[in-house]
């Protein structure tokens, strides 16, 4: 199955199964607006809920905040998002096709990769186990002519954005033959700028001085907010603030499914830490949050470092960890060191002194930021991608049959058990059964399904990811003993109706996933 098949089976699957819908679908949907479904929305909190824990609960030096959306409009221009929060934007003349201009070069540098990899993968087929795949991307020519290629388009791509230089941009798409992935045609308009922030007005009157703006990041609040948050919770640099919530951007080429959105949700934190140390915390945080992906089991080889090519005005050092999604490896989370830049932008343009006394240091200074940002949605996709699965396994005739099934973490699962009677028309099983369930839904998310055939509950409790099904049975009404089944292993064994919550918190409590990674996560 090639990877857009399974990134099309992905987003049907999502809509089956209650992840996500498209926004406002009764009326057509709205471009690049996305609804989270009940499973949808029970995920999404897990994986808030397990960023915010190891962030701030599992750190005595970081705290957290909510700030509001709508900020002062002079936040903005501090910020630089007014003047330089822009997108270079092309189109095409005969399609009538928008592109980032940008991402078509950088689409182009994927499609060069894309050889580098199928090359590998038949010298692999060629080689078997003797196959050194170091050494063969260091001395095959036609892999070292296409990373030479990549590095060439690359660097002049960040030095044309770096400087503003939209002809270039254009002359550089016209030398490579990028065609409209519609169309085909090579007619292309000049590069513009187009700033990616909505705007609102504040009461009835608009007017340029009644301006507002939706956030397009959520860190220009933990800024303005640094001193009332360093005073009130008495924190010493180093320390950090973090955030979750909405950010908002105008995106004109908004595309694969919730990756890219004109509404969506980040999770910040900017840890701020005295001038000249920002780069011992930027290896720090880079290697930390490397480590916090791989405790919820997603593999090494589906996780990458990707150092900027393009700085962003603010920063001095700048790293992405990209994941393998089903359309390539692209942008998960960002690491970067943002210099003092903020918090001295604000102090210009407020007047007002932003500094923090060090006591050990006896002297007053503005702090330097680290910052992490990941998208809550992107995070929601990479889980997804590498969760669903079909595989075949033994069905209860032990016959091979195939299933569906979300091998999500159990600790970020939507619905941690499900308790099943054996029998629908049965009053004595559907009774114990909802007593049964009436008792673990104190305890964590729990669902009651008795429609259907048991292998069919078994199988529409795979498509969702639930780690543990419990069945109630005859022998259940003389002995109080349940079949408890594991989703991945499909092991099923009897136990005690009074041992199904320690059995079930102990295999989905995120307090497991961080006493066994307290050295990855801290």
């Amino acid at each position: 199955m090639s990877q857009d098949d399974k990134f099309k089976k992905l987003v049907a699957h999502c809509k089956e199964y209650g992840f996500i819908f498209q926004s406002s679908e009764l009326y057509d949907g709205l471009g690049a607006v996305y609804d989270y479904g009940p499973n949808g929305s029970e995920l999404k909190n897990n994986i808030k809920n397990y960023w915010w824990q190891s962030m701030v609960q599992m750190h005595e030096n970081i705290v957290g905040i909510d700030a509001a959306i709508f900020m002062h409009p002079k936040t903005w221009k501090a910020s630089g998002h007014v003047d330089a929060f822009n997108d270079p934007l092309i189109d095409n003349k005969d399609s009538k096709k928008r592109y980032r201009a940008d991402v078509l070069v950088e689409d182009y540098i994927d499609k060069i990769e894309a050889k580098i990899n199928k090359e590998i993968t038949k010298a692999q087929k060629r080689f078997g186990d003797a196959f050194d795949e170091v050494q063969f991307r260091a001395t095959n020519p036609r892999v070292l002519a296409n990373v030479e290629k990549m590095e060439t388009i690359a660097k002049r791509l960040a030095t044309a954005m770096s400087d503003g230089d939209l002809a270039d941009i254009k002359a550089l798409v016209e030398e490579l033959g990028i065609a409209c992935p519609v169309s085909g045609s090579r007619n292309w308009t000049d590069v513009r700028q187009f700033n990616l922030m909505f705007s609102t007005q504040l009461g009835n009157v608009a007017g340029e001085e009644d301006k507002l703006y939706l956030r397009p990041e959520t860190a220009q609040g933990i800024f303005v907010n640094f001193l009332n948050v360093q005073k009130t919770s008495r924190q010493k640099v180093p320390f950090g603030i973090a955030q979750i919530g909405k950010a908002f951007r105008n995106e004109i080429v908004a595309r694969q499914f919730i990756f890219r959105m004109r509404e969506f949700e980040q999770m910040e934190m900017q840890f701020f830490v005295r001038p000249g140390e920002e780069m011992k915390w930027y290896d720090y945080w880079k290697k930390a949050r490397m480590k916090w992906h791989q405790a919820i089991n997603h593999p090494a080889e589906k996780l990458r470092y990707h150092d900027h090519d393009n700085l962003a005005h603010y920063a001095n050092a700048a790293v992405d960890i990209q994941f393998e999604f089903p359309f390539g490896f692209k942008e998960l989370e960002g690491i970067h060191s943002r210099t003092d830049f903020d918090l001295k932008q604000h102090q210009e343009l407020s007047g007002r002194k932003i500094q923090y006394f060090d006591p050990e240091l006896q002297e007053n200074y503005i702090p330097y930021v680290v910052e992490t940002s990941i998208g809550v949605d992107r995070m929601f996709l990479a889980v997804m991608s590498h969760a669903l699965q079909e595989e075949v396994v033994p069905d209860a005739d032990g016959k091979d049959s195939s299933r569906v099934v979300l091998k999500i973490h159990p600790a970020l699962a939507p619905v941690k058990c499900a308790v099943l009677p054996l029998l629908k028309n049965k009053e004595e099983l559907t009774s114990k059964a909802r007593a049964v369930f009436d008792k673990l839904k104190f305890s964590f998310n729990c669902q009651y399904d008795e429609k259907d055939a048991i292998g069919r509950r078994y199988r529409r409790q795979d498509a969702i990811g639930t780690p543990y099904c419990i069945t109630i049975d005859f022998d259940t009404l003389e002995d109080d003993t349940v079949t408890i089944r594991e989703r991945d292993t499909l092991e099923q064994k009897r136990i005690s109706i009074n041992e199904i919550e320690k059995i079930v918190n102990e295999g989905v409590d995120m307090k497991a996933l961080f006493l066994e990674k307290e050295d990855q996560l801290v």
